[in-house]
């Protein structure tokens, strides 16, 4: 489908002239307007009365995931310091979501985009992106795609987005509708309309500096508990507080977990982090999908199992309260993957075990018994029950 061209569109026109911004600028914001804000459901789970648990449903956006926030936010950043003009050419680097979300609005506002990711990304991904009319430049080398990204952006005298340095600046943490501002907002009617706990997980860090920064900024009580993943960098930097660590190996689930430490993560915002193995997170996924009813995506997977052990410490110590994570996308972008029983035989993963723990605590309240790695921020003043 080809896009509508602006009223001020004229190829052969100057490389920058404000009338284009103007309209693109207003058109972004016209869909934010065009789109109701995505649901937090209450899932109710009988066996933990006092503890009230919440889903943010990140998946109804119109591009079907959390990161439809983020490419709006980048794109308004972009546009607004002068670096997407007119037929600028958008490059970014990314295993998915992101990029679908970015070739989107690429599409409405008229100009090209290119997503550099790993040859793995899922082929339901891949058409996603292709469906908003993106160009997937696919690489084998996952370690490369920051460099491979920046340097189509200079063949293409394009502007490369970078989502994983300019997430955590592109959004109004102070408000103006993030989606911290939104959570509250939509638990103001609850019983306990202050959580004890956000949990979320980590891919450019941007969405939890966001949640970080608007706790700190309200004053609220609130915690914050960042999920990560094995063959991830963001947990041992978190642990050691030193940004170096590398991780060589890329992660099993997609839209989290980086092979180092992201400009945009912001450590010192997070009061806790845990390391959920991969089986785990896809048991995870599996138990939370049955008990909605509609499947959700892998990073949930995350999200819910350290949202469990939290509920589980809170029960076994007699305390009450409620919990808030996040739904980040539909499993339907996964059903050659997490949910192909091949495709997890020949990697050797079994979620049965867990999902009968995981369910056990569910139905019957007994102490999740899992082992993670967790750590609290050791330069928090708060102490974690």
């Amino acid at each position: 489908m080809e896009p509508t061209p602006f009223r001020h569109h004229n190829p052969a026109g100057p490389a920058y002239r404000r009338g284009w911004v103007d309209e693109a600028v207003a058109a972004i914001e016209a869909d934010q307007c065009r789109t109701a804000d995505t649901h937090l459901i209450r899932l109710i789970v009988p066996a933990l009365a006092g503890i009230d648990i919440y889903l943010k449903d990140e998946s109804t956006h119109p591009t079907g995931s959390l990161k439809h926030r983020l490419a709006r936010s980048l794109f308004l950043y972009a546009l607004c310091n002068g670096h997407i003009r007119e037929a600028t050419p958008v490059v970014e680097a990314s295993s998915g979501s992101t990029a679908v979300s970015e070739a989107y609005f690429a599409q409405m506002i008229g100009v090209p985009f290119y997503a550099v990711m790993p040859r793995t990304t899922s082929a339901e991904k891949i058409a996603a992106i292709e469906h908003y009319g993106g160009n997937c430049h696919l690489i084998d080398d996952g370690r490369a795609l920051y460099a491979e990204a920046a340097a189509l952006a200079t063949r293409l005298n394009g502007h490369y987005m970078d989502q994983f340095t300019f997430a955590e600046r592109a959004t109004d943490w102070r408000g103006n509708n993030n989606i911290a501002e939104s959570i509250f907002t939509q638990l103001q009617g609850e019983p306990r309309p202050l959580p004890d706990w956000i949990v979320m997980g980590a891919g450019t860090g941007g969405t939890s500096a966001t949640i970080g920064r608007y706790l700190r900024y309200r004053q609220y009580p609130t915690r914050l508990c960042v999920a990560d993943v094995e063959h991830s960098a963001f947990f041992d930097c978190f642990r050691s507080q030193d940004r170096s660590h590398v991780c060589e190996r890329p992660s099993l689930i997609e839209g989290v977990g980086r092979p180092r430490c992201e400009p945009s993560f912001v450590p010192g915002v997070v009061d806790r982090m845990m390391k959920i193995p991969d089986v785990a997170t896809i048991a995870a996924m599996n138990v939370l999908s049955r008990r909605l009813r509609r499947s959700v995506g892998g990073s949930t997977g995350t999200n819910f199992l350290a949202l469990c052990r939290i509920a589980s410490e809170m029960r076994s110590a007699g305390q009450t309260g409620s919990l808030v994570t996040l739904i980040c996308d539909s499993g339907e972008r996964y059903r050659q993957t997490y949910y192909d029983p091949a495709w997890l035989k020949a990697r050797g993963l079994d979620p049965t075990p867990f999902e009968t723990a995981l369910s056990s605590f569910l139905d019957t309240a007994q102490p999740l018994a899992l082992a993670v790695e967790d750590v609290v921020n050791p330069q928090s003043p708060r102490s974690v029950a």
